[in-house]
């Protein structure tokens, strides 16, 4: 009895140990990734002015259709923490409900942003068309992917947990871990709603 005791307190030490790794290096992984936007954003203010003749911010960008993605994008945030707080309690029918209308929400914002570049596209202004466009589609593209591997790293996620009894603390691990990454988006998006639609248009 003893011996299983002890064996049990040192599987669950294990995962624990095990755990505090995952997270400090999603940490780290998350760090790169503000690097390559900090990047991204730099380029664009270097290359924000130059139009080559071409249509600026507010000859392209409309205000009403990017503020309905970003309420989108925000309300999502919202209802993966209430997903996390349904994972904290062991709930799982809501953790997976709660997953399920955060992705939607991911998805709706991703079809707003792709039509946002299909109309551009159709009237001439693709990213060939100055550096200032170049940029735009770079950064706005490079968040949009990151949209879209959250969406997919939401759905294996989703997948595993319908497959166990019950949550586990590696399920509870990788959705903190997507938590983060998700809330990360949300931030990166808040910058670019701010620093590339605003202040190209005001």
């Amino acid at each position: 009895m003893l011996t299983k005791t002890l064996s049990l307190n040192s599987s669950e030490s294990h995962d624990d140990h095990g755990s505090s790794n995952t997270v400090l290096g999603f940490w780290v992984y998350l760090m790169t990734d503000c690097i390559i936007f900090a990047s991204l954003f730099a380029v664009f203010a270097v290359m924000g002015n130059q139009f080559a003749g071409g249509p600026s911010g507010k000859d392209v960008f409309e205000l009403p259709g990017v503020m309905l993605e970003t309420a989108i994008l925000l309300v999502s945030s919202i209802t993966f923490g209430f997903g996390m707080l349904a994972a904290y309690k062991g709930k799982k029918a809501a953790l997976l409900a709660w997953l399920g209308v955060t992705f939607l929400l991911g998805a709706a914002f991703i079809v707003l942003e792709i039509h946002e570049f299909h109309l551009l596209i159709q009237q001439g202004y693709g990213p060939g068309t100055s550096a200032f466009l170049s940029a735009f589609f770079t950064l706005v593209g490079t968040h949009g992917l990151h949209v879209t591997a959250g969406l997919i790293w939401m759905v294996v996620l989703a997948v595993q947990v319908i497959g166990n009894k019950k949550v586990t603390q590696r399920d509870l691990t990788r959705l903190a871990c997507l938590s983060l990454f998700w809330h990360f988006l949300d931030i990166v998006w808040i910058c670019v709603f701010t620093f590339v639609y605003l202040t190209s248009v005001v």
